[in-house]
């Protein structure tokens, strides 16, 4: 009687708790795929251009800034081709006058340096006339001792006079050699103040600015009656433009994406002034002097572009697109595709021991390049499709991405095949999935309300 009873109870306790572990596994087991919906997109085919964005600025291709090598107030202005005074965007040529520098001091400066210059040609001609004489002289002394080197020194001629004469020859023949001297510094001074002559005379000059180049005058700096000062650094007057028909755009890149940059590369600009409409570049060279701003590196990217038609203008800012990549007629897929990994209970279990799956101990293949990855060999990665209420995995080798899709390459995925992007939870049968014990709950039933 006692055995029968302890079976019994037994029995009622051993059924509940099996059915209570057959339940909890398959909540444990399915429960994540029975309360989740796999959100899913196609594979398309199309064409993918991967590229870089950067902002920069229109420059000319090449300015020649107009500086005053003198002092001085401007005192007036050229005139341009057209016979319009000298102005923003006026077109001047070579040797045009730009302004001009009142000169008064620098006239005085020349006709001073005139007078030095023709006191020491005076010079020179009196130094020579000096060492006709003294050359005459010489002549003199040089016959009286021969004579007293004739007599020598006798009752005809004594010591004092033969000593004498002697003297005077020495002293003659010296005084032509000092005459030479004389006339070799006064030719000096001639060559000085024809030297100050020329400085006068180009500083004179330097007061009439002339533009060296043919171009546009971009920026004009000063003023009539403004007073410039040339002293350690040449004040800037006018800003010139060689041809504006070649413009640059200085685009500031940054250095993640520097390395995929190269001369010759295609880039298309588009500029506020035209809405819509889109310009074409070409890279022309990047330069090395790198530019740190906040502990942000950008390198300065010059690209190349036609202006024949004179729309552009100087310093207008500037988006512009790098062409990275070009790909046309390839399989593409989101990239969201690449970046969901599933959960261990949603794989189907034909496939759970996939390197890709969490189950093998090897996750993280799926991935999405930056643009342009140029690291060698192929970049591998997984995607996941459906297997009737799971997925399973699709191992693709990815190639760039515009920022929304990438190209994949794999023989077992073909254009309309559906992909598992994200999930979203399940909604129950007539009820909410998520609803709370406290939300009130109100009837449908009865008629009209109060």
């Amino acid at each position: 009687m006692r055995v029968n009873r302890r079976v019994k109870i037994c029995f009622l306790i051993f059924v509940p708790l099996t059915a209570l572990c057959i339940c909890a596994g398959r909540f444990l087991g399915q429960g994540e795929v029975d309360s989740t919906m796999f959100r899913t997109a196609p594979v398309k085919k199309g064409d993918l251009l991967s590229t870089i964005s950067a902002s920069g600025v229109l420059e000319p291709e090449e300015v020649v800034d107009v500086g005053a090598q003198v002092a001085g107030r401007i005192v007036a202005f050229g005139k341009d081709s057209s016979g319009r005074t000298i102005d923003y965007g006026s077109a001047v040529g070579e040797g045009t006058v730009l302004a001009r520098i009142d000169d008064a001091l620098y006239a005085a400066d020349v006709a001073t340096a005139k007078a030095q210059l023709d006191s020491s040609r005076t010079g020179v001609l009196r130094a020579e006339a000096d060492l006709r004489q003294l050359q005459a002289r010489l002549y003199q002394a040089e016959r009286d001792w021969n004579r007293a080197k004739a007599l020598g020194p006798s009752r005809a001629l004594s010591y004092a006079d033969y000593d004498a004469a002697r003297s005077a020859y020495e002293i003659a023949k010296a005084n032509v050699d000092v005459g030479i001297t004389a006339i070799a510094q006064a030719r000096d001074a001639v060559a000085q103040a024809e030297a100050s002559l020329r400085k006068a005379g180009q500083n004179l000059d330097y007061c009439t600015i002339r533009s060296p180049v043919d171009g546009v005058i971009v920026d004009r700096r000063v003023n009539i009656g403004q007073t410039v000062v040339a002293s350690l650094n040449a004040p800037s007057l006018f800003l010139i433009a060689k041809d504006l028909r070649r413009l640059q755009v200085w685009v500031s890149v940054n250095e993640a994406d520097i390395g995929q940059i190269r001369p010759g590369q295609q880039v298309v600009f588009t500029v506020d002034a035209f809405p819509g409409e889109a310009f074409q570049g070409e890279v022309g060279k990047i330069r090395l002097n790198a530019v740190v701003t906040q502990n942000v590196v950008t390198y300065t990217v010059e690209v190349m572009t036609d202006n024949a038609d004179a729309r552009l203008l100087p310093y207008m800012t500037a988006n512009a697109r790098f062409t990275v990549h070009q790909r046309n007629g390839v399989l593409l897929v989101p990239n969201a595709a690449l970046r969901w990994f599933p959960k261990p209970g949603q794989i189907a279990p034909d496939h759970r021991k996939h390197p890709a799956s969490p189950s093998a101990g090897q996750g993280g293949l799926t991935g999405i390049p930056s643009d342009g990855d140029s690291r060698k060999g192929p970049v591998r990665g997984v995607i996941w499709g459906l297997d009737g209420n799971r997925v399973k995995p699709f191992p693709v080798v990815i190639g760039p991405t515009d920022g929304s899709m990438t190209e994949i390459q794999s023989g077992e995925i073909r254009e309309g095949m559906l992909l598992v992007v994200g999930e979203q939870p399940r909604k129950a049968s007539g009820h909410q999935a998520t609803s709370s014990p406290f939300t009130p709950q109100f009837s449908t039933k009865g008629g009209g309300g109060h």
